[in-house]
């Protein structure tokens, strides 16, 4: 009888298959992304969530070399396209890199786990 509970229990909290119209976080994450033109103007740095596990925005590494000197800034997710190309996801941003090297920067709060305005 406890094993009838547990598999319902589990049952409950599991999927059998992955929602439609679904995608990974691999698709974003650390992959980079490009003006119109196809220059590079950046790098997904994190994956913002709300608490319902929706996302609403992408933190955006920008300008510097190798993360020295690089500025993160937000963008909404739904700004951000992507597309399959030569079996690599493709991200587009209608921004340039000093559109993005202009705005406001956000640094990460370990403490809080957020990001927060830069002080400048």
């Amino acid at each position: 009888m406890a094993a009838a509970f547990a598999s319902a229990g589990q049952a409950a909290t599991t999927m059998p298959a992955a929602p439609a119209d679904s995608s990974t976080i691999t698709n974003y994450y650390k992959q980079n992304v490009y003006d119109p033109k196809e220059s590079k103007i950046g790098t997904i740095d994190d994956v913002l969530v709300d608490k319902s596990g929706k996302v609403t925005g992408l933190v955006v590494g920008v300008g510097g070399f190798l993360g020295a000197g690089e500025k993160d800034v937000i963008v909404p997710f739904t700004a951000v396209k992507s597309q399959k190309k030569d079996d690599k996801w493709w991200l587009t941003l209608d921004e340039t890199k000093d559109s993005l090297k202009a705005a406001p920067g956000f640094k990460y709060d370990r403490a809080s786990t957020t990001w927060k305005p830069e002080n400048k």
